[in-house]
């Protein structure tokens, strides 16, 4: 097609937008009505209202950019406001898009209308202006549907960090704000009174690859995940699951360990559930995967959440060892480890250390002594499997004994030899 052509459809179509200048509010009209035609017959005023409005200023856009193309596309300003604006509304895409749709079908056939009427010689030659029309259309709906894309990325982007920071501050121990906890309610979605634990996953194997690292909702239990320094942390709402439920659910995703907190009541109890998931974290020790539950693990977690006590006790209980050789005072706590692991079965811990029953024998009573402690009086027990706790999760400290460590003197006893 020729230059002179295509001015002469391009003239043709604006003489048909000027006569269609004064009749902008009735397609609007007619547009409204086409977009709402089988909607939903709740809508109120005020939505109706809205959506003449974005008709009528769409239109008048299209008119400009025909009538004066030089001023730029503010056609495509306009699709990308609107479709900001209808992502901010939540309204459907697809929506939208049938939006731009009917709008080119009521502006195309109210023009071939116009020109039928005043210029009849002239209908023939819109055949070449509806490409160009429909190719507007496509222009002015992808532009609206990138717009609505990008503000919808945005807002799930803030969602998501509005749901961060609130999980953060549960966890953190705020709950007992009354405004976080209305807040965390309406956000997260979950009552402020139920049951909730908190899962921690441990860094030490990584945190895998993919979307499989950590476990979504399952068996009725819904997932929170947040990503810490050293550890993932779950606010984990239970529904009626149990706590053995929960394991089985991050046993398959456990590449280190994990620590699972007791069940609590309410949201506002999240700060404390997190700190017991942590202390059950961190009993445990070794290779492996363990999952430590909080209640199966209270004496570990007690030795740990009082460092300088667990030491002090260390020192008292065992420091009795200090003075023996340090290969033979590893066999000797090692031993007495596996006896109270063997539920104090002598004769089980000799089969687990490969030697004789009154070798397991002979070495406890070597402990008695060098400890001023008996094994069968249930005080002296307490403490030395507390003192045992201390030692595998503090390390030997300053007075207490581990290897090439020098204690003080026994308590009833000289210095025993081998």
């Amino acid at each position: 097609m020729n230059v002179g052509q295509v001015d002469a459809d391009r003239t043709i179509m604006r003489k048909a937008v000027l006569r269609l200048a004064d009749r902008l509010p009735d397609l609007a009209d007619r547009l409204t009505a086409e977009i709402l035609s089988g909607d939903r017959g709740d809508r109120d005023d005020a939505f109706r209202h809205d959506v003449w409005e974005m008709c009528h200023t769409g239109l008048g856009h299209g008119f400009k950019t025909i009538l004066d193309p030089g001023r730029g596309r503010a056609d495509l300003e306009w699709a990308r406001r609107l479709g900001q604006r209808r992502a901010h509304q939540g309204q459907p895409l697809d929506q939208l898009l049938r939006s731009y749709r009917l709008a080119g079908r009521v502006f195309w056939e109210a023009v071939v209308e116009v020109v039928g009427r005043h210029d009849p010689e002239n209908v023939a030659a819109l055949i070449r202006q509806a490409t160009r029309t429909w190719d507007t259309i496509d222009q002015q709906s992808g532009a609206a549907a990138a717009a609505y894309h990008r503000t919808e990325l945005d807002l799930a982007r803030r969602s998501e960090e509005r749901v961060q920071a609130i999980v953060d501050a549960l966890l953190d121990g705020q709950g007992a704000d009354g405004g976080l906890l209305a807040t965390a309610t309406s956000v997260l979605g979950l009552p402020a009174t139920g049951r909730y634990a908190v899962v921690m996953l441990g860094a030490e194997g990584g945190f895998g690859d993919g979307v499989n690292r950590r476990p979504g909702d399952t068996g009725g239990m819904r997932f929170i995940w947040r990503l810490r320094t050293d550890a993932q942390v779950a606010l984990v709402a239970l529904g009626t699951a149990e706590l053995d439920d929960l394991v089985d659910a991050v046993r398959p995703y456990a590449r280190s360990h994990a620590g699972v907190s007791p069940v609590v009541g309410n949201l506002a109890e999240l700060g404390g559930a997190r700190w017991f998931a942590e202390l059950a974290l961190r009993t445990c020790r070794g290779p492996g995967n363990q999952i430590a539950r909080l209640d199966r693990r209270l004496p570990d977690a007690l030795v740990l959440s009082q460092p300088r006590l667990a030491g002090r006790l260390g020192e008292v209980a065992l420091g009795g060892l200090g003075d023996v050789d340090p290969g033979f005072r590893d066999a000797l706590l090692t031993t007495l480890e596996t006896w109270l692991e063997c539920d104090g079965s002598a004769a089980r811990a000799a089969d687990r250390l490969f030697c004789h029953r009154n070798t397991v024998l002979n070495r406890l009573r070597r402990i008695e002594l060098l400890t001023g402690r008996t094994l069968a009086r249930p005080g002296d027990l307490v403490e030395l499997v507390l003192a045992l706790s201390a030692l595998r999760l503090h390390g030997p400290g300053d007075g207490t004994p581990g290897p090439h460590a020098e204690g003080p003197p026994a308590r009833g006893g000289g210095r025993p030899g081998r």
